[in-house]
């Protein structure tokens, strides 16, 4: 046996060692006192000062040598009760050298009286005085700033409450008006709290609690003005490093042996005397001398002593596949043992995963997670000057667990095409896709063998991440990924049975799931978005439930808010139930204005001239370079493509809008520069290609920067109509891409525009001429306007999207037709 078994098998042993402890700075003395250790057969000479500066043993009590013998359980009990009074014999000389004056002596007793923990330990009188003194060296003394919160002691179950029987609801602690943190605080520092409920209507109020969960005792109910937070010690099924801190409920030992009552002296006579502090409650296992091997327990067979009790430690508790999205076990440190922060609070580190606006990812309390399809769980670290870092969890032996084929798709996607296994390599635009097990011309963090359940196979447009639709880095270095919009969703996931006429504003079916597959959220509450249009503001639209309904006549048919934090509301997956759609011209009156007074040159965007375009925006990356265009169609709003950006999820920290210059890197010192930071993105429709950006701040509107008109919903554009195109682009030689580029062309007809595309070109779809031997748009003019002018008017009929070839003489160009959607731009705007 080692030296940790030996305390089970001989009881505990108490050596009372005095130390004078210096700690100061410069040499400096601030704090004298005494301070007696426990060893256990022998004594150490050790410094006890928890920053190990200036600290210096005095004297140390000298014990005899253990015995060879003396950690087996045969050893005679006689005997080893001789050696520990010997032990004890020598503490007192060495108790009798002269102590520092003011503070208590060394006990003298003999140590076999001192073996009941449940004792208290004798402290100075000037024992608070010495701790505060020794708080400001601390202070002074550059240690690390970490911040701890109470509450990563606790694990919390949201809008649930414990409430007790009825025989023992008296035992329950009231403490009215205290803050989040101070209940979880003077429930940590409390030896009877082992859970509270943080109740915060009618008044906020603290109910301590001495038990957790449990049917006997207490019952666990729902109220939504409740949370309940119950130490992790105690609900936490495995052990955080040896388990001494471990307060469950196992009390079977390895080999299926039940244990013995801690109480209780039969069949095995111990030392060991339960406490509030020792946590040795009746007959569960417990490792109260820091075992390595974690908790045990006295068995009930006369026969075998004691045996460990097998409790994996959190670590191997839950082993993690592929790359650990799945992963909900209950590591919260990180690989080099710092302390993760918790996903609901802000400090020290600032963040996006919040768990209210990513309820499928489980960001409960502060356990290692993976809300960012990262390599491995992480989570964001209690130190200051690491903001995150992977966490140390076992890796599944026997690989990720194989989905049966039939949960697969090749022809069509469900959901967001996380399970799309099929063959499908280009862009929606016919760009080629990168293969996945390169790193050329995108360098990227998605190796196959470490998402090796993602079936990233050569170059298939696949969804590793979570996006909302399969993807791929494409072929073509200015353009990092695009989404494969081209790829169908699956008629079960967006079909339904039911229909509609007209806008549907009649309809009161029971569909209650988006277009995308995402589950409506109830009209009558506010979470996850706050309801502008709800029962109270709309009382005769039968907002029943979260079925799809269309309160405001909007177009596009019945829609919902979502249950996606990110997605706002969507149309739902209803089929119009006679394809109509009312294209009728119409007049503008007043729109986009601007000064046309602009010097003539030969430079082209490809083909095209420096221009005045006042409602184009380019869009800047974290490093302030353009990446792709956009249009300003109102103070607070700028219309872009999807292709721009890698998902609808994208963190647009550090993304700005610039506006009011024609330079592409104009000077900071320019006084009509506006680059204001985008705050949120939209995405619109599946079809549509759009997003909606908001600005930070809004766009203060002067001769360099105006907003560009939208088009009445469902409006046509005549054939021939002059129209042009604006944007910082690729020029292929034919101009200055340091400037902003115009090119005018004419619309051509879809019907025409077909014979070239051979039927490709879709309603939601416009197209125009190619002019001049090769006038197009090419990379990081993506996003940007196609604007047609109507009498001295402006209007923003398309948005430029990628294609195969850009600029090609004689090809057409497409756009998407922005009158299709401006019912939805509108309510976006509406709803911001």
């Amino acid at each position: 046996m080692n030296t940790e078994s030996s305390l089970k098998a001989n009881g505990d042993i108490t050596g009372l060692a005095g130390f004078r402890i210096q700690c100061g700075r410069r040499g400096r003395s601030a704090v004298t006192h005494w301070r007696f250790e426990p060893t256990a057969f022998w004594c150490r000479r050790k410094c006890t000062s928890p920053v190990g500066r200036s600290c210096a043993p005095v004297f140390l009590s000298f014990c005899p040598p253990p015995p060879p013998k003396i950690n087996s359980d045969k050893f005679p009990v006689r005997r080893r009760h001789a050696f520990i009074d010997r032990c004890a014999r020598a503490r007192e000389r060495s108790a009798a050298l002269r102590p520092a004056e003011g503070f208590d002596r060394p006990p003298t007793q003999p140590a076999r009286q001192q073996l009941k923990r449940s004792e208290p330990r004798r402290t100075s009188p000037m024992a608070p005085l010495a701790l505060t003194l020794f708080l400001l060296c601390v202070s002074h003394g550059g240690l690390a700033k970490e911040y701890r919160s109470p509450l990563n002691d606790f694990q919390r179950s949201e809008g649930r409450e414990l409430e007790p029987k009825a025989w023992n609801a008296d035992r329950v602690v009231l403490l009215p008006g205290l803050s989040l943190e101070e209940c979880a605080r003077r429930c940590s520092q409390t030896l009877d709290c082992r859970a509270f409920n943080y109740v915060t209507r009618p008044s906020v109020t603290c109910n301590q609690l001495p038990w957790v969960r449990d049917e006997n005792t207490a019952e666990v109910k729902r109220n939504v003005n409740c949370d309940l937070y119950e130490k992790k010690d105690y609900v936490r099924r495995c052990i955080v490093d040896d388990g001494k801190t471990y307060r469950g409920k196992v009390s079977k030992t390895e080999s299926g042996r039940d244990c013995q009552q801690w109480w209780s002296k039969f069949p095995h006579d111990h030392r060991w005397t339960p406490s509030a502090t020792n946590g040795l409650e009746l007959n569960y296992c417990r490792n109260p001398d820091g075992d390595r091997i974690g908790p045990w327990c006295y068995t009930t067979d006369p026969e075998r002593r004691y045996e460990s009790c097998n409790i994996l430690r959190c670590e191997d508790e839950v082993c993690v596949t592929c790359n650990g999205e799945d992963y909900r076990g209950h590591v919260d440190h990180t690989k080099s043992n710092r302390e993760c922060q918790r996903w609901d609070q802000q400090y020290p580190h600032q963040h996006i995963y919040q768990p209210e606006k990513y309820p499928d990812k489980s960001l409960d309390d502060n356990y290692c997670r993976n809300p960012d399809a990262s390599p491995f769980p992480w989570c964001y670290t209690t130190d200051p000057d690491k903001e995150r870092e992977e966490c140390q969890i076992s890796k599944c032996q026997k690989g990720p667990i194989k989905r049966s084929r039939s949960s697969y798709t090749t022809h069509c996607f469900r959901g967001r095409g996380e399970d799309y296994r099929g063959k499908v390599n280009e862009t929606a635009s016919g760009i080629p896709c990168q293969r996945w097990d390169a790193q050329k011309p995108h360098p990227h963090p998605f190796y196959p063998q470490t998402y090796e359940c993602k079936g990233l196979d050569e170059n298939y447009c696949r969804n590793p991440d979570g996006s909302e639709a399969p993807w791929c880095f494409t072929s073509v270095p200015e353009m990092r990924t695009a989404l494969c919009l081209q790829i169908k969703r699956c008629a079960d996931d967006i079909e339904a049975e039911d229909c509609y006429h007209g806008n549907g504003k009649n309809y009161r079916g029971i569909v209650r799931k988006t277009r995308k597959g995402i589950i409506c959220q109830k009209w009558s509450v506010d979470t996850p978005h706050k309801t502008k249009i709800n029962p109270t503001t709309h009382p005769s639209a039968n907002l029943t439930d979260n079925y799809c309904r269309n309160p405001d006549g909007d177009q596009h048919g019945p829609w919902c808010y979502t249950t996606d934090p990110k997605t706002e509301f969507d149309y739902c997956a209803i089929k119009h139930c006679r394809k109509a759609l009312d294209l009728t011209k119409v007049e503008f009156t007043e729109c986009g204005k601007r000064d046309d007074r602009m010097a003539k040159s030969k430079l082209r965007i490809v083909g095209g001239t420096p221009g005045n375009s006042p409602w184009t925006v380019s869009l800047r990356d974290r490093k302030g370079k353009h990446f792709c265009g956009g249009s300003l169609v109102n103070s607070r709003w700028v219309i872009s493509t999807k292709q721009c950006f890698s998902s609808c999820y994208v963190d647009l920290t550090g993304y700005t809008a610039m506006m009011g210059t024609i330079f592409r890197d104009p000077e900071d010192k320019d006084p009509t520069l506006q680059n204001i930071p985008l705050n949120k993105i939209v995405c619109g429709p599946s079809e549509s290609h759009l997003v909606m950006l908001q600005l930070e701040s809004p766009a203060q509107f002067n001769e360099r920067v105006s907003q560009i008109c939208l088009p009445p919903e469902g409006h046509i554009v005549s054939e021939g109509a002059a129209c042009e195109i604006a944007g910082w682009g690729e020029t292929k030689g034919t101009g200055d891409e340091l400037v902003l580029n115009v090119a005018k062309m004419n619309v051509l007809s879809n019907k025409e525009c077909n014979k070239y595309f051979r039927g490709r070109v879709k309603d939601n779809e416009m197209c125009t001429t190619s002019f001049n031997g090769g006038v197009g748009a090419c990379e990081k003019d993506y996003g940007g306007p196609l604007a047609c002018q109507h009498s001295d008017c402006w209007v923003l009929e398309g948005v430029i999207i990628p294609m195969r070839r850009c600029g090609h003489p004689g090809q057409p160009n497409i756009f998407i037709r922005v009158s299709v959607y401006v019912d939805w731009i509108k309510k976006v705007m509406e709803m911001a």
